[in-house]
């Protein structure tokens, strides 16, 4: 298997894997519910992000574009875990991440399609929990009105949110606007790692909804409010 594939874990490792994930959420300050997921994959352990770069962040910004035509090249294991730190990854023992959330309620959820299948992503254990084991990008260029990014990319991120956890505490007509502005931080973490990374991604809002629902599993509370492919610039 290439370098740039996830490696799954035993049935033993998987279980010790959970378990972490257990406990640490025991521990984080933020609560939110867990989204009733009735599929149960394998559990991917990613590298640890690094929390240094070697490209200053002004020239990240000066450099960010989207990019909608990608290389064929698959993205590391390196790679994958810093996207998905970078979006919604935890940066402290409290549980907080990356990307700011109102009242600390942490609404989105974040996946990811490749080659290898689709995939949830656990910031508490910087994990992945696998819901397909085949590739599901076709299906995410099918909802997304057959955008050439989206099947060209060897990585497809998405965010989606559960608004309830946001609307318990701020209400059902003020709650969406901090809902969607988090998914923009969030979002622009991820593409400002991507240029970090000499990648390139761009952000879609253009899909069906129930689409892209069905292709990535997403529990019937999870609303998909952003497609980003990402990987190498062609050209």
């Amino acid at each position: 298997m290439a370098a740039g594939r996830l490696l799954r874990t035993t049935r033993r490792e998987a279980l010790g894997v959970l378990s972490g994930f257990v406990l640490s959420l025991a521990g984080c300050t933020p609560r939110q519910p867990a989204a009733t997921r009735t599929v149960a994959g394998a559990v991917v352990a990613l590298p640890p992000p690094q929390t240094s770069g070697a490209v200053p962040f002004e020239e990240v910004l000066l450099r960010r574009r989207s990019v909608r035509q990608f290389e064929e090249d698959p993205l590391t294991q390196e790679q994958l875990s810093q996207l998905l730190w970078a979006a919604q990854g935890l940066t402290d023992p409290r549980g907080f991440r990356t990307a700011p959330s109102a009242g600390a309620l942490y609404p989105l959820e974040l996946y990811l399609a490749t080659a290898d299948g689709a995939f949830h992503y656990a910031p508490s254990n910087h994990a992945l929990q696998e819901v397909a084991s085949e590739d599901r990008r076709p299906d995410l260029w099918r909802a997304a009105l057959r955008q050439e990014a989206v099947r060209q990319a060897p990585a497809v991120f998405a965010l989606a949110a559960v608004y309830e956890r946001t609307s318990a505490k701020y209400g059902a007509q003020r709650s969406p606007r901090y809902v969607h502005l988090e998914a923009g931080h969030a979002a622009q973490n991820l593409l400002l790692q991507a240029v970090a990374l000499g990648l390139g991604g761009v952000p879609i809002g253009a899909f069906d909804d129930e689409a892209v629902q069905a292709a990535l599993g997403l529990a019937v509370e999870e609303k998909p409010l952003y497609i980003i492919p990402v990987g190498h610039p062609r050209g």
